[in-house]
């Protein structure tokens, strides 16, 4: 019997000794850390004139000086022409677009889905729409509404963006993804790039077109100013959008009387307008592009990027390396005087578009020169792009960029932390202390029991 009174004694003194090693351990170089930021999510559709698509973007829920770092996280491109082609069908608005928000929900957590900020922002085409038949848009936000409220997410309304919201929302996003509001630096903090210049954003969508830039001069015209804050920065920026301008809506005016037959392509333009100018456009539209667009325009200053339209048209004719405006301007007007079947044969891939380019190239060159006021000094200073950081431009990225503002910073969570091997040895020694703690009571009982 004292032989077992000691064995229960040394493991009950084991299991005290390895207790406090325990405790010593898991208290020692405690220290304050902070979990990394929850993640925050956004939807956001572009109802567009042509088409609709789905951007599911992600921020860390601290942000850094009052505004997010989003990044995109996927994209879906909904089937169909843009809702605004579904006027005389709504419900098939709100119908195309329940694959792409399905495709959504696979990505958010669950959990955050009902969280999620969601929203539908149209553009010139359901502008135009709501022109020509106010009943039928508001039918057809409807329908999208309906269609949304269907999942899970914080939906906070379908709206029809301004030309100049879209232009704006476009100069951030380029901004943005070319780091001149922001860059992460050396030091592994996010910082304000010292010494950089914003760029100016040229954007031509299929009804409208849109000119935004960090002016020099005072903008008289408060209809076209708009101040941003974007991590802790001001910026005003002088933005102008043109309804009826962008390369569809310009392509309804030049091309409607033409058709298709073997001779050069500028010679089809002039030959079917009555009045022509020394460019080969309609003098009317000339006039109104160099009088009402340029007279409006404080002058260029600064970097350029122009995309969408601009982008795809100068890409087709091998324009987008910077060449001097001589050059893009011959080269135009070589391709326009080519002849039709000779085009055809040498672009058969591109025969849906090809009675486009020359007509688009002349326009996007009258709109840049006399419209702008670009020159061949000037003109070096625009970047044409699909892309900027090896991500798609468009309007929907700088919206909920400028969004985040909005939405409170989510505090980091404070809890206590501890050197891993300091920890693994705790819960090491806490694990003897049980394990011989329940030995001593094993064995106790089984000399009851005898």
């Amino acid at each position: 019997m004292e032989y077992k009174a000691k064995v229960i004694a040394g493991l009950l003194t084991a299991t005290c000794v390895f207790s406090i090693i325990a405790l010593i351990l898991s208290a020692v170089n405690v220290k304050d850390v902070f979990l990394p930021p929850g993640t925050k999510y956004g939807l956001v559709f572009d109802a567009g004139s042509t088409h609709t698509a789905l951007y599911v973007y992600q921020w860390p829920a601290d942000k850094e000086n009052g505004t997010g770092i989003v990044s995109q996280v996927e994209s879906c491109t909904v089937n169909g022409s843009g809702i605004s082609s579904y006027a005389d069908d709504p419900a098939g608005a709100g119908a195309s677009l329940k694959p792409c928000l399905a495709k959504a929900m696979t990505i958010i957590p669950a959990e955050q889905q009902r969280q999620t900020p969601t929203y539908l922002g149209a553009t010139a085409g359901m502008r135009l729409l709501r022109e020509q038949n106010s009943t039928k848009a508001e039918q057809v936000f409807a329908e999208v509404t309906k269609a949304i409220r269907e999942y899970p997410v914080d939906f906070r309304g379908a709206q029809i963006l301004t030309g100049n919201e879209e232009g704006s929302f476009g100069w951030i996003t380029v901004n943005y993804l070319l780091d001149t509001l922001i860059k992460f630096s050396f030091a592994g903090k996010w910082e304000h790039p010292q010494n950089t210049e914003v760029l100016g954003a040229l954007d031509l969508g299929g009804a409208s077109t849109q000119i935004t830039f960090q002016p020099g001069v005072t903008i008289e015209d408060k209809n076209t100013s708009v101040l941003f804050r974007l991590y802790g920065t001001n910026y005003s920026l002088y933005t102008h959008s043109y309804l009826c301008y962008g390369q569809t809506q310009a392509l309804k005016r030049l091309i409607a009387a033409l058709h298709q037959v073997s001779q050069p392509l500028g010679s089809r333009i002039c030959s079917t307008i009555s009045h022509c100018h020394e460019k080969c456009l309609p003098e009317n539209l000339y006039t109104y592009v160099e009088k009402v667009v340029g007279n409006w325009e404080p002058p260029v200053r600064g970097q350029f990027f122009a995309f969408s339209g601009f982008y795809y048209t100068f890409s087709f004719l091998n324009l987008t390396s910077q060449q001097s405006l001589s050059h893009v301007n011959a080269t135009v007007w070589d391709f326009c005087n080519k002849n039709w079947s000779k085009l055809v044969e040498t672009f058969p891939e591109n025969k849906e578009h090809l009675h486009t380019y020359c007509v688009v190239g002349l326009y996007i060159l009258t709109l840049l020169v006399d419209g702008y006021k670009f020159d061949e000094h000037t003109w070096s200073n625009i970047h044409f792009s699909q892309k900027a950081g090896n991500t798609d431009i468009g309007w929907t990225l700088g919206f909920m960029l400028n969004l985040t503002n909005m939405i409170p910073t989510e505090a980091l969570e404070l809890v206590k932390g501890q050197q891993p091997s300091l920890w693994a040895g705790a819960i090491s020694f806490i694990v003897l202390a049980i394990v011989t703690g329940l030995v001593a009571i094993l064995l106790q009982c089984f000399w009851k029991s005898k």
